[in-house]
């Protein structure tokens, strides 16, 4: 890359100044004489010859000699060798894999160099490292660590060596890792050992342990020594500002250091090489023991308060006395209350020491200032400022400003103070006359009130009256204001601030209980709420109670009609909320909450909408059966309402009110509900609704079908009566594994025991903390007999038997398959009875039964009963096409699961077959069989079932049938409904969406034909119970579509009106506003026509919807065209100058004056050939009146333009153009170029293309150019 840079004569002049003055000839051109142009060598020096840069190095040969300056190249190379012996990785298939070439890659990536690697004929390794120093240092490191094998030695120098191989910071020992890439490892501190462990290659090793002993041996050659000397002699020690010990330092190379004055340590430390620290302290000695001789002291007294200015800024005057007499200076330490200062030297040189000191000690003054104490921040000014022109003027001047005390403290030379206070005493006598101030009592409970949110009532009342007010923060508690200013500013503040207290404490504090779950709701999300509601009642503070106080009272405080207004307010926004957050809970069947929710939540969303209420249902994984509904009570209601008539047209659920006196609810219910929870599971799931407390309603509704809402309704009323009769309660208790077995299959024993005795037993739920609780409640004797019953039965239980069975082993497999899993079901049954089967393998029949003696006779009957339903089990084939076995499996096979639990039987389904297709090739042999043989028989039989198309049946024979009958009752139907094809693509929906939303609410396929077959029929395939509700679904939607079609068809109505295209841009409005008004408004489209369509007309209109609303539109358009038509337009010539002005910034201003005058104002827009002309449109009188305004406003900006313009004419006077002659340049004779030969030149020649110093041979490297 090259650059050019043309320089005039004078830049070029003074450019060459720069190199070397004596050597270069400025010619100098002007105007009037103009001399011979410099030629090419003088301006343009030629390099040093070869010849002289090598006998006389010393002397500048040529002007560019002493400019030339050796650059350091930033990228740096270097070679390092691996042995063979030495390498790591030697057996290598092909040269630049394997692990070594990773490793490689790894360490670029890492350190930024660049590496490349070639083998030498003796198979040694050759690394080229490029990049910065710092890199290629790292990477050789990498490199010998991970490349070449490594070798560890150990070298001992003396413990209190090693931390200078360490260096600060651990620098000197990485500089050492990185220069000879090793590991050093040096012993820890508590460690005894010398030994420092060097790991790497062997060169490696020798370098570095050459390092650690050079610095070993530079270390014993340094010494340390201790001098005593009187701490009185250290300053002639140290000398001036240390000047004598660090000429010592410097000369003998010895480190001297002196403790400080504030140290009371007498001895000076000596740290260096032997020789070197032996000349430093014979010198030091010998300025001690002269000093000792030849001084003397004298004791003076000055005064404390002097000291410091004695001993000056960082003890500059004392070193200051110290170099001009020799005199050392000694002050008493600060907190000493000795005011004799010691001065020690020569005794000639005392006099004019102690003249100096007196001179130090009186060249400063203390002066004060009576200022009363509330001026002091009027006289420091904002920020300072006044001070800050005293201090400028007399920077030695401390001015201090005590608070609370009327006087100001300065502090400095004599004539400085004087002034200084003279000014301070100007400024105070000045601001006494013109400032005053006062102090009001107000309550400090109304502080806050009166500084006001963010400070915005006392920002005011600053601002306005020109005051300051200091009021006392509230830790104080103080009730004092004081207001200091101008004097009839003082006053005005006074009076306002006074009026607001009056204010405030006729003012009304108000405590209104609202509940705090409202809060929230109230406030709003980021405030917002309650933001209204102090901006509607901007007087009235409303103060919340923080959440954590679990408070409900809620302040209002303000002037008293305020509060009350906001009260009434805030009341009534409480009512509606409480009246909103009324809950009731409705139960519906868990197999109906999919129903009632809707495909995508579209019933629930519906009825949540049509409601305003919130509804929240159970988890889907949730055992609850509970909806609960939220919002005003009657639409809780309706909305119950509407959900239970859902449940009720979806199963035959029959609902039953009973007579059950308010008073006996609770009873009925029971603890936490467990006795009305009992009724309902024991009566199959019925759900029984209770009145709400206090209602005073004896209406009990019970909901289920009709069989269990029958049973359930008769034993709600024996509870009653039994209840009203008279009620008995015992509590017994039975380990949670005995209940099931108390119970008995189908509930069949505890049904015993209560019909026996009468009393109703009520066992835990899943959900109850006691699982051990039996509660028996009745009449007292039917309690006492159904507890002796329970408890003999529990007795029996915990007495533990062993009993034994014979089982036929072949059956022994049926109950241990599934990790015993029968076994498990008996022991759950039958109050954890243990079964034991002989092990796998042996051939012995004996089962051995542990547990309570009833238990193990009821477990040994169930096992007896299995093996009879095994020993009577059949096989039994069902034939269905395996085109339906997915549908017949239902859902993650929930309905094949169903037919297994209540038929319990094993069904079995085949494999799929691939291909249905009959293949050609012949069949394969299976089981032995001839395959000629089965060819035979299937063709034999052309009409048997398919394989594919059997399910096996396994069970008792008659549960086996009863399957069969369920599963083909699962096969799918198929029917057809007719729908006009015209509506195909409306059922199917946007993406399938309608199509499928209907086939998950009807649980049915729908298949709708293609569009080339034109067909009607759309066929449904699903069970028969799904396809009646599937028809009606899909007729109802087909009525629907039609009932749209003939909508569409009375929207689609077009009328067409003509308006001048001039006026179509008022009609549309300022971003469309017009025209989408009146679309909004009348529920049409209106299409203007396309401007650059020249086959449209350009004046037509088309509105389109029903023909009652596009007359409207229509009536609409012509009125405004109507009003455009009564308007005028009229030129106005406005001078182009103020156009800005008029306009205003984005547009405001001129859209102030259109609105104001209802007007159009058009501005000519840049290179129109009239600038001046501006057009106004509107009613003739608003036209008028319009160009009278905006004329006054041009003649009034019109003078501010000429003003400007004047004063830029005379700010900026205009340049007078003088002809000048164009420059030349630079100018240089007998330049190569002008040489008249045209031969070109000889690239080789080092005359024509001299180099840089000696030549230097091209080094060539064995692994190729470097890239």
């Amino acid at each position: 890359m090259s650059s050019v840079a043309v320089l005039t004569q004078e830049s070029f002049a003074e450019h060459r100044s720069g190199l070397v003055p004596q050597q270069i000839k400025v010619a100098t051109l002007s105007s009037e004489e103009e001399s011979d142009p410099p030629t090419y060598k003088d301006a343009f020096p030629p390099l040093p010859e070869k010849a002289a840069c090598l006998e006389n190095a010393q002397e500048p040969a040529g002007a560019w000699s002493n400019k030339i300056r050796p650059i350091k190249a930033s990228i740096i190379t270097q070679v390092f060798h691996v042995p063979l012996e030495e390498r790591k990785y030697k057996d290598m298939n092909q040269f630049g894999e394997g692990e070594q070439a990773k490793i490689c890659l790894e360490i670029m990536q890492r350190t930024g160099a660049h590496l490349e690697l070639s083998l030498a004929k003796d198979q040694g390794l050759s690394i080229m490292v490029s990049g910065k120093l710092d890199a290629v240092m790292k990477a050789r490191k990498d490199i010998v660590a991970r490349l070449q094998t490594q070798a560890s030695a150990t070298v001992a120098i003396p413990k209190e060596h090693h931390r200078f191989v360490i260096g600060k910071n651990g620098e000197k020992l990485q500089d050492l890792e990185l220069k000879t890439a090793t590991k050093i490892q040096i012993p820890r501190p508590d460690d005894a050992s010398n030994q420092i462990r060097i790991t790497g290659t062997k060169e490696g090793i020798e370098k570095a342990r050459h390092e650690v002993l050079l610095i070993s041996a530079e270390q014993d050659k340094r010494a340390v020594e201790r001098l005593e000397v009187e701490k009185a002699f250290h300053p002639f020690i140290a000398g001036p500002y240390n000047r004598l010990v660090g000429e010592i330092m410097q000369e003998t190379g010895t480190r001297i250091n002196i403790p400080p004055p504030s140290v009371n340590r007498t001895e000076i430390v000596f740290t260096g090489e032997k020789e070197q620290l032996a000349q430093a302290v014979a010198r030091i000695r010998k300025i001690y023991e002269e000093k000792k001789k030849k001084t003397t002291t004298i004791a003076v007294e000055v005064k404390k308060s002097q000291h410091k200015y004695v001993i000056g800024p960082k003890g500059n005057s004392l070193q200051e006395i110290l170099e001009r007499t020799g005199v050392s200076v000694e002050i008493p330490p600060s907190d000493s209350i000795s005011e004799t200062v010691i001065l020690r030297g020569e005794p000639e040189k005392l006099g004019q020491a102690l003249t100096e000191v007196y001179a130090k000690a009186n060249s400063f003054t203390v002066s004060s200032v009576s200022a009363p104490s509330w001026l002091h921040r009027f006289i420091i000014g904002k920020k300072g400022q006044n001070l800050a022109r005293i201090t400028q003027q007399m920077p030695k001047v401390h001015i201090e400003f005590t608070e609370g005390e009327d006087k100001i403290t300065l502090e400095g030379p004599t004539e400085d103070v004087s002034v200084a206070q003279e000014q301070i005493e100007a400024m105070v006598k000045d601001l006494i006359n013109r400032m005053d101030y006062v102090e009001i009592n107000i309550d400090h409970k109304f502080h806050r009130h009166l500084i006001g949110k963010s400070g915005a009532n006392i920002n005011r009342i600053k601002d306005q009256y020109k005051v300051s007010v200091r009021i006392p923060p509230d830790s104080e508690k103080s009730s004092l204001v004081r207001i200091e200013g101008d004097p009839q500013g003082v006053q005005q503040a006074k009076r306002e601030l006074l009026e607001l207290a009056s204010r405030m404490e006729n003012e009304r504090t108000k405590d209104l209980i609202i509940e705090q779950r409202f809060h929230r709701t109230i406030i709003g999300q980021k405030g917002e709420r309650i933001r209204e509601i102090r901006d509607k009642f901007p007087e009235v503070i409303i103060n919340f109670p923080d959440p954590a106080q679990k408070s409900d009272i809620v302040q209002l405080r303000g002037p008293k009609n305020e509060v009350e207004k906001c009260t009434k307010y805030m009341q009534k926004m409480v009512a509606d909320l409480v009246e909103n957050s009324y809950s009731i809970s409705v139960p519906i069947f868990k197999q109906f909450h999919k129903n009632i929710i809707g495909k995508g939540g579209a019933n629930i969303k519906k009825i949540r909408e049509e409601s305003n209420t919130k509804i929240d249902l159970p988890a889907e994984n949730s055992n609850s059966e509970t909806i609960v509904i939220t919002g005003k009570r009657a639409n809780c209601e309706a909305a119950r309402s509407r959900i239970l008539s859902i449940q009720k047209d979806l199963a035959n659920i029959a609902e039953v009110e009973v007579c059950i006196p308010a008073r006996l609810h609770n009873s009925l219910i029971g603890t936490k509900g467990r006795l009305i929870r009992s009724v309902m599971e024991e009566c199959g799931g019925v759900h029984i609704h209770f009145p709400v407390e206090g209602s005073g309603s004896d209406t009990v509704i019970i909901r289920g079908p009709s069989s269990d809402v029958e049973k359930a309704k008769r034993q709600l009323l024996h509870l009653a009566e039994e209840k009203q009769t008279r009620s008995f309660t015992v509590d017994i208790r039975a380990k949670p594994e005995y209940h099931k077995f108390l119970i008995g299959k189908g509930g069949g024993k505890i049904r015993k025991v209560r019909d026996s005795t009468g009393a109703r037993i009520i066992f835990p739920t899943a959900e109850d903390k006691d699982q051990d609780l039996i509660t028996i409640i009745g009449k007292e004797d039917a309690v006492r007999e159904a507890q002796k019953e329970l408890e003999a039965l529990i007795q029996n239980l915990d007495n533990v038997v062993e009993d034994c069975m014979l089982v036929d082993p072949r059956h022994h497999r049926h109950f241990v398959i599934r990790r015993g899993q029968v076994l498990r079901e008996i022991a759950e049954e039958y109050g954890g009875v243990m079964v034991s089967f002989p092990r796998s393998g042996s051939q012995s029949d004996r089962v051995t039964l542990k547990g309570a003696k009833d238990c193990v006779e009821a477990a040994k009957k169930r096992i007896q009963e299995i093996i009879e339903d095994l020993e009577a089990q059949v096989t039994m084939e069902c034939t269905i096409p395996q085109k339906f076995h997915r549908s017949v499996m239902g859902p993650k096979g929930s309905r094949i699961q169903q037919i297994t639990r209540d038929y319990n039987v094993q069904i079995k389904f085949p494999d799929r077959e691939e291909n249905p297709v009959h293949s050609v090739e012949p069949p394969v042999q299976e089981n032995g069989d001839d395959a000629g043989e089965a060819r035979e028989t299937r063709e034999a039989d052309p009409g048997s079932p398919r394989r594919c198309d059997i399910i096996i049946i396994s069970g008792r024979k008659e549960k086996c049938e009863a399957a069969k009958e369920a599963l083909e009752a699962l096969v799918p139907v198929t029917i057809e409904v007719e729908v006009p094809f015209d509506l195909h693509r409306y059922i199917i929906g946007q993406k399938g969406s309608g199509i499928r939303r209907m086939m998950d609410e009807f649980e049915v396929n729908i298949h709708v034909p293609a569009p080339e077959l034109q067909s009607d029929n759309i066929a449904i395939t699903g069970l028969t119970a799904h396809l009646d509700r599937a028809k009606a679904g899909l007729l109802e939607r087909v009525r629907e579509l039609q009932a749209e079609q003939e909508d569409r068809a009375l929207r689609s109505f077009k009328l067409s009106v003509t308006v001048d295209p001039k006026y179509h841009p008022k009609i549309i409005g300022r971003k469309g506003a017009v025209i989408t008004q009146i679309r909004l408004e009348h529920d049409v489209n209106i299409q203007f026509p396309d401007k650059d369509d020249g086959s449209q007309p350009q004046d037509q209109i088309t509105i389109t919807g029903y023909e009652k609303n596009t007359e409207a539109a229509r009536d609409a358009i012509l009125k405004i065209v109507g009003e455009l038509e009564q308007m005028v337009s009229e030129d106005v010539p406005l001078d182009h100058r103020v156009h800005a002005r008029i306009i205003g910034a984005r547009g405001k201003a001129i859209r102030k004056i259109m609105d104001e005058f209802k007007v159009d104002i058009r501005f000519p827009q840049s290179g129109a050939l009239d600038p001046n002309c501006v057009t106004v449109t509107g009613l003739p009188e608003n036209v008028e009146e319009a160009i009278d305004h905006i004329l006054n406003l041009e003649e009034e900006y019109l003078a501010d333009v000429v003003d400007s313009e004047a004063l830029q004419v005379y700010m900026k006077p205009p340049v007078h153009e003088e002809s000048k002659a164009p420059s030349k340049g630079f100018v240089v004779r007998d330049a190569p170029w002008t040489a008249s030969s045209e031969k070109a030149p000889d690239m080789s020649s080092s005359e024509e293309f001299p180099s840089f110093g000696a030549q230097v041979a091209p080094k060539t490297l064995p692994w190729g150019p470097k890239r």
